[in-house]
C-alpha cells in the first residue's frame, strides 16, 4: 500500500440488528463501505473502518423467548453468523462493535449522564403508538394507513414511565446545520426529506423503557433500560473509546462518513447530531443514505420471504464477481432492482468477456510471441499513444468518482480502459505482426502496452476486487506491493516472466444458471421451513382478552375511494339491523365496485376513530398472502356473531 501521508479517514456502516441472518441488502451497504475503506488505504489514508451489531431491545428479547434461550445466547449465535459472513466476503473492518460489550455499556451510561447533567434529559410518562419491529414510537399523524411508516407493520398503544431527550430544542440548530453544510446529509433528496420532517415539529424523544429489561440500565434509575437509539447511535464514538479512553477518538473523530440505508437516515441525521450537540462534541462530517435493493417489487425482507442469500452466490460465482456486480450495477442513493438474470449478464459481459478475455489473451500472446517474458516498448504510433494516455489518466477519473461515492461510475471509468485495451488488440493484430520479422519491434510494443494496461487495471480494481488483483499480479509476474501511485505511470514492466493461470471468470450459460439458482432458492426455502422457526408474534393474550372482541358478519352495501386519501376505501357495511361506515387502507389491492355484496367479518366493537376527516366504526378482516391482501369472507348469515 501507499505510504500513509494524507491523514485519517473514519468510515462506518450501520450496526446491524441481529434478529436473523443478514441478506444481500445488508451486504450491499457493507461492500460499499469496504470498497471505500480499501480505496482510501490504497491511496494513502490512515483508515478506521467500523461495523458491528445493535443487540438490545424488545424485539430481541421476544425472539429469544420464542427460541427458548437467553437474549445473550440468541444474539451470540446470530452475531457469530454475521462475522462468518463478513469473513467470507473479505470485509476489511478494523473494529466490530457489539452493544452488549462492557466497553460500550459503560460508555453509553456516561453519555446518558452527560446529557442528563446538561438538563437535556427528564422523566415523564409516555403514551403513544409503538412499533416493536422498528423500536420506534409514532404519533397518529405520522402513521400511514394506521401502520408504522417505516416497516408497514401494526403499531400498538403503549404507556409507561420514561426518560426523554429534549430533541424538540434542537430543531432550529439542525435546520441551520443542513443549510450551512448541505454536504452533511446526502443525497439532496434525503436532506430535503429531513428538513420537511423537522418543519412538522420535533417532539421530545423517549430514551428509556421499563416494559422489558434487555438493555443497558439507566445509570440514575436502574428500573429503566436505555432505549435503543441512544444506545445504538453512540457506538460510533464508544468504539473509539469515548469518553474514558480517548486516544482513538481524538485521532479519528469526527467520522468522515456514516454510510446508512435510507430507512434510518432520520435517526442518523436528526437524533444523532442532536445527541452530539447535547454533549458538546463535534458532528460527523457526512451522513450518506443509500437506496434499497428491491426484489419482487419491494424491499428485501425475511418476513416477506424474498431475501437473497449472499453465501449461495459467493459459493457459486466467487466473492469478487458478487462485489463487482453490487458496486457496478446500482447508482448510489437510488433504489435498484435485483434479479439473478441482471447479475449473471453483468458477470458475463463485464467480467468474462471484457476483463477475463483481456487477461487471457494478453498472457497467452506474451507466452507465444515473447517466450513468456514481458518485453520493453520499442516503437510508438498514434494508437499506442492514445492507449497510454487513457491508461495513465484513468486513476484520476476514478478518484473523482469515488469522492462522490459513485462506485458504478468509477468502475465504468476502469472498464473504458478494459474495453479500449481489447480494441487495441484488434487494431494491432499481433498475429499479423508476428508473421513479419521486420515488425518485431511493433509486436514487442504491443505486448508491452497490453501488459502495462493489465498492471494499471489490476491496481485500479483493487478496492473492489482485491483477489482478482492478486491473480492478475501473479499472471504478469509481479511480486511487489500494490501502490495506487503506480497507476498514474506507464512503462514499469520489462523482463517479468508471465505465469499463465486459470481463467479468471469462466463464461456462464445464463439459462442453465438461472435454473440452478431457482433450484437452490427452493432448497433453501425448504430447509428454512424444516427449521420450524417460531413466528414473530405480538405479546401473548389470554382467552378473556380474545373474548372481548365482538366479530360480526356484515354485507358491504357500497364502497368508494376516500376523498382525502388515495390509499383508503370507505365502506358502508350492513350488520343485521345496523349500517356502519368502515374505512380500510386497501385501495391499492381492491377496486370499490368488486367489494360490493361480499359477506365479510367485522370487528364490531372497535372504538370509532377519525381517518382523514371521516369516522370509521369498526374494522374489516384481511389476510396477507405475501403479495397482496385477501379479504376474509364467509357464507354465514348477515349479522351473526363469529366464534
Amino acid at each position: 500500500m501507499s505510504e500513509q501521508t494524507k491523514g485519517t479517514y473514519y468510515i462506518t456502516t450501520p450496526i446491524y440488528y441481529p434478529s436473523s441472518n443478514l441478506h444481500i441488502g445488508h451486504t450491499y451497504c457493507t461492500v460499499m463501505a469496504d470498497a471505500m475503506a480499501r480505496f482510501k488505504r490504497l491511496s494513502g489514508y490512515d483508515v478506521h473502518f467500523l461495523t458491528g451489531t445493535d443487540e438490545h431491545g424488545q424485539k430481541i428479547q421476544k425472539k429469544a423467548d420464542g427460541a427458548g434461550v437467553s437474549p445473550q445466547a440468541f444474539v451470540d449465535d446470530v452475531v457469530s453468523g454475521i462475522k462468518d459472513l463478513w469473513a467470507k466476503m473479505e470485509i476489511s473492518y478494523d473494529d466490530f462493535i457489539r452493544t452488549t460489550e462492557p466497553r460500550h455499556v459503560k460508555r453509553v451510561q456516561e453519555i446518558f449522564k452527560k446529557m442528563y447533567d446538561k438538563g437535556d434529559i427528564y422523566k415523564s410518562v409516555y403514551e403513544g403508538l409503538y412499533c416493536t419491529d422498528c423500536e420506534a414510537f409514532w404519533t397518529e399523524s405520522q402513521l400511514e394507513d394506521g401502520k408504522c411508516p417505516d416497516c408497514g407493520r401494526p403499531v400498538e398503544k403503549a404507556q409507561e414511565e420514561a426518560y426523554f431527550f429534549r430533541l424538540s430544542e434542537y430543531g432550529d440548530k439542525l435546520l441551520n446545520l443542513y443549510d450551512e453544510h448541505p454536504e452533511f446529509l446526502q443525497p439532496d433528496t434525503r436532506r430535503n426529506e429531513m428538513k420537511a420532517f423537522i418543519n412538522q415539529g420535533l417532539e421530545d424523544l423517549c430514551i428509556s423503557r421499563t416494559s422489558f429489561d434487555w438493555g443497558i440500565p439507566v445509570p440514575i434509575d436502574e428500573k429503566h433500560v436505555i432505549y435503543v437509539w441512544l444506545d445504538a447511535l453512540s457506538n460510533y464514538i464508544t468504539a473509539l473509546g469515548y469518553p474514558d479512553d480517548p486516544e482513538l477518538y481524538q485521532k479519528y473523530w469526527p467520522a468522515d462518513v456514516h454510510l446508512v440505508g435510507k430507512e434510518i437516515v432520520r435517526f442518523h441525521s436528526i437524533i444523532w447530531p442532536a445527541m452530539l450537540m447535547s454533549i458538546d462534541e463535534p458532528l460527523p462530517k457526512q451522513v450518506l443514505g443509500h437506496g434499497w435493493l428491491l426484489i419482487d417489487g419491494g424491499k428485501m425482507s425475511k418476513s416477506k420471504g424474498n431475501v437473497v442469500d449472499p453465501v449461495v452466490l459467493i459459493d457459486r460465482y466467487g466473492i469478487d464477481a458478487l462485489k463487482y456486480f453490487l458496486l457496478r450495477e446500482y447508482t448510489f442513493g437510488q433504489d435498484g432492482v435485483f434479479t439473478n438474470e441482471v447479475m449473471l449478464k453483468r458477470m458475463n459481459y463485464d467480467l468474462a468477456n471484457d476483463l477475463g478475455n483481456l487477461v487471457s489473451r494478453t498472457v497467452s500472446m506474451i507466452e507465444k510471441y515473447c517466450s513468456g517474458v514481458i518485453p520493453p516498448a520499442e516503437t510508438e504510433d498514434d494508437i499506442d499513444r492514445e492507449l497510454r494516455e487513457l491508461a495513465i489518466g484513468t486513476a484520476s477519473k476514478v478518484e473523482a468518482q469515488m469522492d462522490k461515492f459513485a462506485f458504478n461510475l468509477a468502475l465504468e471509468e476502469i472498464w473504458t480502459l478494459v474495453r479500449r485495451a481489447n480494441k487495441y488488440v484488434d487494431e494491432k493484430e499481433p498475429w499479423v505482426l508476428a508473421k513479419s520479422e521486420d515488425r518485431e519491434d511493433e509486436l514487442k510494443t504491443c505486448m508491452h502496452n497490453l501488459a502495462e494496461c493489465l498492471r494499471i487495471i489490476a491496481i485500479l480494481i483493487y478496492p473492489y476486487m482485491h483477489t482478482t488483483t492478486d491473480k492478475i499480479w501473479e499472471n504478469i509476474g509481479l511480486t511487489d506491493e500494490v501502490r495506487w501511485d503506480d497507476a498514474h505511470v506507464f512503462d514499469k514492466l520489462d523482463g517479468q516472466r508471465i505465469n499463465k493461470g486459470e481463467v479468471l471468470f469462466p463464461r456462464l450459460d445464463i439459462e442453465k444458471e438461472l435454473e440452478e439458482l431457482e433450484k437452490l432458492q427452493k432448497t433453501g426455502a425448504a430447509e428454512t421451513a424444516e427449521e420450524n422457526i417460531p413466528l414473530e408474534l405480538k405479546p401473548e393474550i389470554v382467552y378473556d382478552d380474545f373474548d372481548k372482541l365482538d366479530l360480526r358478519v356484515g354485507t358491504i352495501l357500497s364502497a368508494e375511494k376516500h376523498p382525502n386519501a388515495d390509499k383508503l376505501l370507505v365502506f358502508q357495511v350492513k350488520m343485521g339491523t345496523e349500517t356502519r361506515q368502515v374505512i380500510s387502507g386497501v385501495a391499492e389491492y381492491f377496486k370499490p365496485e368488486e367489494m360490493v355484496g361480499k359477506n365479510v367479518i367485522v370487528v364490531a366493537n372497535l372504538k370509532p376513530r377519525p381517518l382523514r376527516g371521516l369516522e370509521s366504526k369498526g374494522m374489516l378482516l384481511f389476510a396477507d398472502n405475501g403479495e397482496r391482501l385477501e379479504i376474509v369472507t364467509t357464507t354465514a348469515e348477515n349479522g351473526n356473531s363469529v366464534n
